[in-house]
């Protein structure tokens, strides 16, 4: 199996009357009455600390992505956190899940950028493309919902062909016309970083990533109980389509406190869990899902994406029903392992995302979550699906250590 630390950088001073006053952590929560640049730059500098630490103590991956006009996710650029990562790390691969396609006028600026952190970090990239959220696209940015998909089609079929030709070429899109078609640099990975695909509930995501050899991540925060009927659906198309089972063309999210027993889990987490599912996950149901967003074929399926869940969730959820959904796995380590590997058995999932941080949780017990995670519970289930060839992720890579401070390079 491969593990990834999962990081959002969620703003750590959410107000605790945030609901009575404001309709929504997300696109109209003013900054200026919420964010407080000073508690910013300490959570920057103490997030990216923590995913240094995750590399260092044998993540196989270290996970960021892209949100916008929110408390809930603090990247508005990836590729930032991913360019200081890669001169700070040294093995775990750098998944950036992802840059969000509709929004880069040209997608070649993705093709450019992702080939940068590739060279950079010495081809340890994972390439990780969502549609994004309706928060950030229709909301924030001002997309259109019902030509999003298509926009997103063809920018993404931009990108990969710029990878792959070997000479200049036009480009005649509907939504992007370009003349010259020549991103430099080209990836270090040939003919480029794996592609992932971030999703929260559309079936015809499904079919494409078959199609196309792009890993599936399913990113839901409310627990492998729920997503059981999702992944069912995703490994029946790729049977009926005639593709290898292979777990690790898959991956999921699943947030995990690691503590001395069951009992002392809640003292050490139930605070954070608490804000980062009543505060970080407050979202106005107006923005979830505008006419055009949903493809009416998920619709039909009865698909229920993550935010529409969000939006759903009850004000006062407690540590107890997080638990008992499975929004959390927590408590001794071999508590969680052995929920982690029925997780992994009834999911099928190769690649796990492990949200280690959440909310506001402090940056020491964050740490030693890290750390309990890498030598109490990674090493029991690392052989699992040991007998498939893992293609998603990057393989041998040029490993360049960090430069000294002076050294001159």
């Amino acid at each position: 199996m491969k593990f990834h630390f999962f990081h959002l950088m969620p703003y750590p001073e959410l107000p605790a009357d945030l609901r009575d006053r404001y309709r929504s952590v997300w696109v109209d929560l003013p900054v200026k009455e919420v964010y407080d640049p000073v508690v910013g730059n300490r959570a920057y500098n103490e997030y990216l600390d923590e995913l240094e630490y995750a590399d260092a103590v044998g993540f196989d991956g270290i996970c960021v992505n892209e949100h916008h006009q929110n408390g809930y996710g603090g990247m508005p650029s990836p590729n930032l956190m991913a360019a200081a990562l890669a001169r700070r790390t040294s093995s775990a691969k750098l998944v950036v899940l992802g840059n969000t396609v509709p929004l880069y006028n040209p997608p070649t600026r993705i093709a450019e950028e992702f080939a940068m952190l590739d060279v950079l970090s010495g081809g340890r990239l994972v390439a990780g493309m969502p549609l994004g959220s309706a928060m950030d696209t229709v909301y924030a940015m001002g997309q259109s919902p019902t030509t999003l998909r298509e926009k997103y089609r063809e920018s993404v079929e931009l990108i990969t062909r710029a990878w792959k030709a070997d000479k200049p070429f036009a480009f005649n899109g509907k939504y992007t016309q370009l003349r010259y078609v020549n991103p430099w640099p080209r990836p270090l990975q040939d003919p480029h970083p794996p592609i992932w695909i971030p999703g929260t509930g559309s079936v015809e995501t499904w079919s494409w990533c078959v199609d196309n050899d792009y890993l599936y991540a399913y990113l839901s925060f409310f627990g492998y109980q729920g997503a059981k009927k999702m992944m069912d659906g995703y490994w029946e198309v790729v049977a009926e389509r005639g593709a290898e089972i292979n777990p690790y063309s898959a991956g999921f999210v699943q947030t995990v406190a690691v503590a001395d027993s069951d009992a002392h889990a809640e003292d050490l987490y139930s605070e954070a869990a608490a804000y980062f599912y009543n505060r970080c996950l407050y979202l106005y149901p107006g923005f979830v899902a505008p006419p055009g967003y949903m493809s009416a074929a998920s619709m039909r399926k009865g698909i229920e994406g993550q935010m529409q869940q969000a939006a759903a969730m009850s004000p006062d959820l407690t540590w107890s029903e997080m638990i008992e959904r499975g929004y959390i796995i927590a408590g001794h380590p071999d508590t969680v392992t052995e929920r982690l590997d029925d997780l992994t058995t009834q999911l099928n999932v190769g690649q796990l995302m492990v949200l280690l941080h959440f909310g506001n949780l402090p940056g020491d017990r964050t740490i030693d979550n890290i750390g309990r995670f890498a030598s109490e519970v990674a090493p029991k289930l690392r052989s699992k699906f040991s007998q498939y060839r893992d293609r998603w992720t990057p393989g041998a890579t040029r490993s360049v250590a960090p430069a000294a401070v002076g050294s001159g390079r």
